[in-house]
């Protein structure tokens, strides 16, 4: 039980800081344009539009379990970039709080990687992926069918043992 209730908060946390990030680029995508040209990037509103749209797919896959595994490791590597992007070595000499906020980025990849091993857990799970449809094995990327098995939240929660259903 204690097992399946911690997946569920790390999935609400890992969904709830992409939900958050994708929205306040939504609601100041120019502001988060002059950021990344501030980091020196090109193109930087596409570059916003692509990176809210990216973190609003993380949230959905985290919040629903669909691709998870697939989506935590892209999330990873985007937290990587993100981290040596806007708070890596080159500024750490303006401001020593930057190197915190790079450490932090690790922290959070550190999560990722252990939920990207372990997966979405058994409960409120969309798109569970196999290669024979039903039961067989984890499939790779591309080549599995696709089972949607959402389970209503009184289920779910029955299931894992936190209520009695």
């Amino acid at each position: 039980m204690y097992k399946t209730v911690a997946i569920l908060v790390a999935r609400l946390i890992f969904g709830g800081v992409f939900v958050m990030a994708a929205g306040f680029k939504f609601a100041g995508m120019q502001a988060t344009a002059g950021y990344i040209a501030s980091a020196g990037f090109p193109f930087a509103l596409v570059l916003a539009w692509l990176a809210a749209f990216f973190e609003s797919v993380l949230a959905i896959a985290f919040l629903t379990g669909a691709f998870f595994s697939e989506a935590a490791i892209f999330a990873a590597l985007y937290v990587l970039f993100l981290g040596f992007a806007f708070h890596g070595p080159s500024h750490w000499t303006g401001n020593q709080a930057e190197f915190g906020f790079f450490v932090d980025h690790f922290t959070f990849i550190a999560g990722l990687l252990f939920a990207a091993v372990h997966g979405p857990g058994q409960v409120l799970v969309a798109g569970r992926r196999t290669m024979a449809g039903r039961g067989g094995p984890k499939a790779p990327l591309g080549v599995c069918d696709r089972e949607i098995r959402i389970l209503p939240v009184e289920t779910a929660f029955a299931v894992a043992g936190i209520v009695d259903n």
